[in-house]
């Protein structure tokens, strides 16, 4: 084929009509679609423990945080020795960017753990 006869053939226009029975054929379709089952419904027995541990996540650290507006309360100071071991880790943990790496790998053994789950499930 040369260059002049796909210009040839492009540049006619012929009309496109579909065969005797596509429309009917794709109308069946369409009704068949339509009287097809109800999707799969959300996986709630596999989801509530997690919406537990969130829930239960979320009520202890309101109790925590209302817990220091409340005068009254009366708390233990840590040993000396303790609170200048921690400022150290804290400072070096700052300077080394762990709390970066530390979110990677947690995102990251989250993810891998999650698609095994995933993948295992199917099979």
């Amino acid at each position: 084929m040369r260059h002049g006869d796909l210009d040839r053939i492009l540049s006619t226009e012929q009309e496109i009509v579909p065969s005797s029975g596509f429309v009917t054929s794709v109308m069946d379709a369409v009704r068949r679609n339509a009287t097809a089952p109800p999707p799969i419904p959300f996986p709630w027995k596999r989801a509530l423990p997690g919406l537990c541990a969130a829930g239960l996540e979320l009520v202890s650290v309101f109790i925590a945080g209302s817990a220091l507006f409340i005068p009254g309360t009366v708390t233990q100071p840590l040993p000396a020795r303790l609170l200048s071991a921690l400022a150290s880790i804290f400072e070096v943990s700052k300077t080394v960017g762990a709390s970066w790496i530390a979110l990677a790998l947690v995102l990251s053994f989250v993810s891998v753990k999650l698609s095994m789950l995933f993948a295992s499930s199917k099979t």
